[in-house]
């Protein structure tokens, strides 16, 4: 229903509701529209292509009838130059909506969703940890379009703060995937995370490799393993780890189901590998162990002490589990070796000695399972080079034992 009233500031104000809808023109298809329950807005109708449209410029008394009218001259001017603002006033809207639902928050978990069933759990912990902790609370309610550089800065030094320059810069490389993840979703246009790669000013602590031993030292450390006072598995399960120079976990969770003494081999499952979880599941995923004999007659000398429990290593306290993960690397430190020998630098020792004797490098790769980078290859390349890592683990413990014949000739001369 239209009506004649001259708009002003002041009529605009004084009209009421009767209880049906009412139009008030102002100019130029302009007006004022009322609903029945009186709520005011700015309406512009017009045509475009011949088809009839109307826009809404805002509600009364947010759009003042100056700022209706300065609105409708820019519609006009918009309609003057091709343009549709009624249109176009839907696809901001839209966008508008998309961004301000994609919040940090929606983007990592739709991220953190897309890889973790291919992802092992120390993955899932561990980022799961920094989104929650140290990413969310400064972040997840931003529509991650708008999140800027300073605003992801500020969260990395608080978490500095709390926990390390090392632990704040894995917290950005968590950050650096969302972003990746967005990016490819054309959420965002850029990775603000990756703006941050010198955001520690070069105060980031050089990367400590773990301690190894070379060849000249291993005599020592054999005989302070020998005369070592603690308990017998322990100094067995150093000995194996040196022997085997599988990864510690790889060891300390063993069970004997793994074993098998006729073919002189270890089977150790994929689910205990340090391996991508699209990697495991099927055969080429067992790493296998070939036994030497030191190896075999240590594990005999071991089967007994194990009380029948599954695990070649069971807990003092329990046969059902495993000896803690720790005990090694106690035990190094009490022989006067935590400085400069870890239990994961054996395999560092073993490689060294392997590769100066000159045996094949790729043989020496899967012999400590260090998976095939280039994806192809390792799609391609099931050759497992049992025969020569067989030859490889024998020449190995024959190398150790020569380092204790060493030990007892050098004791026979002071005897």
């Amino acid at each position: 229903m239209k009506n004649t009233v001259k708009l002003t500031e002041k009529s605009v104000s004084a009209i009421a509701p009767t209880g049906v809808a009412q139009k008030f023109a102002d100019e130029r298809g302009l007006y004022l529209y009322v609903s029945q329950h009186g709520t005011k807005s700015w309406r512009y109708d017009y045509r475009v292509g011949g088809k009839r449209a109307t826009l809404t410029l805002g509600k009364y008394p947010d759009i003042s009838l100056a700022n209706a009218r300065k609105k409708h001259l820019e519609a006009r001017t918009t309609i003057a130059n091709g343009g549709h603002p009624a249109q176009e006033k839907k696809i901001e809207k839209l966008e508008r909506q998309v961004v301000l639902g994609n919040t940090f928050d929606e983007v990592s978990k739709k991220w953190y969703v897309s890889k973790e069933a291919r992802r092992s759990k120390v993955w899932r912990d561990t980022h799961s940890l920094y989104l929650k902790r140290d990413l969310s609370p400064p972040l997840g309610l931003l529509p991650v379009a708008e999140i800027k550089a300073k605003t992801l800065l500020a969260a990395l030094e608080k978490c500095r703060e709390r926990s390390g320059i090392r632990t704040a810069d894995r917290v950005r490389q968590t950050a650096v995937q969302v972003f990746d993840f967005a990016k490819r979703k054309l959420k965002v246009t850029s990775n603000v995370a990756r703006e941050l790669v010198d955001w520690t000013d070069g105060e980031m602590p050089a990367k400590k490799h773990r301690a190894w031993l070379k060849a000249d030292e291993l005599p020592g450390f054999l005989k302070a393993v020998e005369t070592y006072p603690g308990y017998l598995t322990t100094k067995l399960a150093a000995k194996l780890l040196l022997h085997t120079f599988v990864r510690k976990s790889e060891l300390v969770d063993a069970k004997w189901s793994e074993f098998s003494f006729e073919n002189a081999l270890w089977s150790v499952p994929p689910e205990r590998m340090k391996m991508p979880t699209e990697e495991k599941g099927n055969r080429h995923n067992f790493h296998l162990v070939p036994l030497s004999t030191q190896v075999v007659t240590l594990l005999k000398e071991l089967k007994p002490l194990c009380s029948g429990s599954d695990y070649l290593f069971p807990s003092n306290s329990s046969l059902e589990k495993p000896m803690g993960h720790s005990t090694l690397n106690v035990m190094f430190k009490r022989l006067g070796y935590g400085d400069t020998l870890t239990p994961h630098g054996m395999r560092a020792t073993a490689s060294t000695v392997l590769n100066e004797k000159g045996f094949r490098g790729d043989a020496i790769e899967l012999q400590l399972a260090h998976v095939e980078r280039n994806s192809v290859r390792r799609a391609y390349n099931h050759s497992e080079l049992l025969p020569e890592r067989a030859l490889l683990m024998q020449y190995w413990s024959d190398f150790l034992e020569g380092c204790e014949m060493k030990n007892a000739k050098q004791e026979e001369r002071h005897d």
